[in-house]
């Protein structure tokens, strides 16, 4: 069996620690690139390829969906199963006939002749860390703890090719992270993200950081923390170790040092390493095309450095702020799943993920990178009491596109419910054979660790049908998706807060389309108990005409009765919870037929208050919902010829109960506005008496924390 690295690695392993500490300090680039650029130079050329596809792709752009995408809503719908399987989403034709996807990728589905996806992809295995570390190694996980990174871990996919096929053009960065590491919660990190036992010289280079903070800068790469004077005095202190090297008759790898040092301090020095990092060098008009967020500027940012020369760019998804210790991070929909896919998790990778495959294909890239778009698992054929899908290894969906691949097909197939595969099973290790064979490394070759000891690269076979240098297939059809279904995604909490959009109310006993919640309904009444929009009053406090008015609404009609406990609110869904601080705000003006009736009895009969809330069922009506936490208010009367209105807040911290435990809203949380008769006995209001509030710019403001840390000039 041939030897990919042979001893090429034993420079840097025959260091002793001393050694290496003496030439500490340089940091991640000065350390690294001297044992990249000898394990590139003397790495044997291996096996010749035995087809067209070998070596085809020079470049890797792996998309890691952190938690797990549920196939079901993304590449693998099922609309003939049980409405408890498929969920609420409908199937859509791609431009490729005979292939469709879940309604929420509509751009996706316009690109599907760019793709091969992958239906049949299994680990059996339902935990994120070892189920992940199968699809970042190939190899399953044989460690004491896969929730943490241990010496002995299998090498991943990227250190492997950092070591093995190192960038000709920017050795030092052949492997990049962005933009974070992979974390179960803020503290776990799991195994497979490293080098292993090769050593920490071949993990990738990870950058944390939000690429679309306007602040984003590279601490590594910013050498104005550095003087002139103290680059080349480290560098002297590398000519220091090379002479050692020479005394010691190290032989031929030893002399060679010096070559591999000059060129990492040309490369340290050069501005093409933090010029692939700008990305105020890119129009505004593609940086909005990719999306105004994490994910999207992250896409961005991995076209980028592969153009600058990276070999692999190792793509996480990124945790948003609060999300920690709850049930629905990422894609890991526990909770929400039809939500979280719908107005977060689709919206973004549906954008994102085809603005990223359009550049490329337009700049000629794409012929020449491999793009992996996978999550660790899929989600459970079964949707749970808080309307999520769990976790799901048996088989799950992935989608591949760019050099070598053979677009616009569909591998393998699950069975009628996404549960099992039906045909084709596809294994960890076949995804990492068929990337080395790709890039050019033969994937039943082996490679030496820092003891000599042989290893198999990946127990994985290529996956051959889906390679090649042509499309599948050349038939098109008109995609049926509708891009206004997903629009682009936003951070907004909530929908249509000033009311100015010509959407109506809906009732409260419904749930869909989203949106503002009103009970009882009164569109298209004159009067009564309960709430409607009404945009004939022009307040000259606010910029619009839009409101709507909810409570006793009368106009000459028989009189009405009210019972201690009658209610009438207005509510939404707040998008996406998550823990940490909300803080809901309103804008009231006290509307009514005379100052003494809205005063001396509406004020005195009902209690008015903001509440935020729990749904209680699947269909999450807003009639069954459980309070979390409320505040009274009393709203103030205006005359009709006096403008105004106050703001009114409630805020609440929702927090983690105990440490190690997951923070859940269920089935979801929302807002209301409710006006409820607290007071005993029966009231009996004329047909010409009203009273009610004038409701103007709801809003809801949230802060979670953070774990990507913007790093500031």
């Amino acid at each position: 069996m041939f030897s990919l690295l042979g001893n090429s690695a034993r420079l840097c392993d025959g260091l002793t620690r001393r050694e290496w500490l003496r030439i500490g300090g340089l940091g991640t680039l000065g350390l690294s690139l001297p044992a990249l650029l000898q394990a590139r130079d003397n790495a044997p050329a291996g096996v010749l390829p035995t087809d067209k596809t070998f070596g085809k792709a020079k470049n890797v752009v792996f998309l890691y969906l952190l938690g797990g995408p549920p196939q079901h809503e993304t590449f693998d719908p099922k609309p003939e199963a049980p409405l408890e399987v498929r969920g609420p989403f409908k199937p859509i034709h791609t431009n490729v006939p005979g292939i469709d996807f879940c309604e929420l990728l509509p751009r996706t589905a316009q690109i599907a002749d760019k793709l091969a996806i992958v239906r049949s992809i299994s680990t059996d295995d339902n935990n994120h860390d070892s189920s992940g570390y199968q699809l970042l190694t190939g190899y399953k996980y044989l460690g004491p703890n896969s929730r943490t990174i241990q010496p002995t871990d299998w090498p991943c996919l990227a250190s492997l090719v950092k070591m093995l096929k190192p960038s000709q053009v920017l050795p030092p960065l052949s492997s990049v992270t962005i933009p974070d590491v992979w974390r179960l919660n803020e503290n776990v990190t799991p195994a497979g993200q490293t080098g292993g036992f090769l050593g920490s010289q071949w993990n990738p280079d990870v950058f944390v950081g939000d690429p679309a903070s306007s602040h984003y800068k590279v601490q590594g790469l910013q050498l104005s923390s550095l003087p002139p004077m103290r680059v080349h005095q480290r560098e002297d202190l590398l000519k220091q170790v090379d002479r050692h090297f020479a005394s010691a008759e190290r032989g031929e790898l030893a002399r060679n040092y010096d070559k591999f040092q000059r060129q990492s301090f040309e490369l340290m020095t050069s501005t093409r390493a933090r010029d692939a990092f700008d990305l105020s060098k890119e129009p505004e008009v593609l940086r909005l095309a990719y999306g105004s967020n994490t994910w999207g500027q992250s896409l961005l940012l991995a076209r980028r450095l592969i153009e600058a020369g990276v070999r692999l760019v190792h793509v996480n998804w990124p945790r948003e702020p609060g999300d920690n210790a709850v049930d629905n991070p990422l894609w890991d929909t526990h909770a929400q799943n039809a939500d979280r896919v719908e107005d977060v998790l689709c919206p973004q990778f549906d954008v994102s993920f085809t603005a990223f495959i359009n550049d490329l294909n337009q700049r000629g890239l794409l012929a020449e990178t491999l793009v992996v778009a996978i999550g660790e698992f899929g989600r459970t054929p079964s949707i749970n009491g808080n309307g999520g899908r769990d976790h799901w290894g048996p088989v799950f969906s992935f989608a591949m596109a760019g050099a070598g691949i053979a677009a616009g097909q569909v591998h393998g197939a699950s069975d009628a419910n996404g549960a099992y595969p039906a045909r084709d099973k596809v294994t960890g290790g076949d995804l990492t054979a068929t990337i080395f064979h790709l890039l050019g490394i033969p994937h039943s070759g082996t490679f030496h660790d820092r003891e000599g000891r042989e290893h198999k690269l990946t127990p994985g076979t290529p996956i051959y049908p889906i390679l090649g240098l042509d499309p599948a297939t050349n038939e098109r059809r008109e995609p049926t998706g509708d891009v206004a279904r997903v629009p682009p995604f936003s951070q907004i909490t909530l929908l249509n807060t000033d009311f100015e959009a010509n959407v109506p109310l809906y009732s409260g006993d419904s749930n869909r389309p989203k949106g503002w919640r009103a009970w009882p309904l009164l569109e298209g009444l004159r009067s009564g108990f309960g709430a409607k929009r009404a945009d004939r009053h022009r307040d000259q406090s606010f910029g619009g005409a839009g409101h709507v008015v909810f409570g006793i609404i009368g106009d000459n009609v028989s009189p009405l009765n009210f019972a201690k406990g009658d209610v009438a609110f207005l509510a939404q869904e707040v998008r996406s919870p998550f823990a940490g601080r909300y803080v809901l705000k309103a804008h009231v003006r006290g509307v009514g037929s005379s100052r003494a009736f809205f005063e001396a009895v509406f004020l005195k009969q009902f209690t008015c208050r903001l509440q935020f809330f729990q749904f209680t069922t699947k269909e999450k009506l807003t009639t069954q919902r459980k309070e979390l936490v409320a505040v009274p208010f009393v709203p103030r009367y205006f005359a009709a010829d006096q403008n105004g209105y106050e703001q009114f807040e409630l805020e609440k911290v929702f927090e983690n109960p105990s440490p190690g435990g997951n923070f859940s809203f269920g089935l979801g949380m929302g807002i209301a506005i409710v006006i409820e008769k607290t007071a005993d006995g029966i009231l009996t209001v004329g047909g010409n008496e009203e009273a009610f509030l004038r409701i103007d710019d709801v809003t809801v403001e949230f802060t979670g924390k953070s774990r990507i840390e913007t790093v500031k000039a």
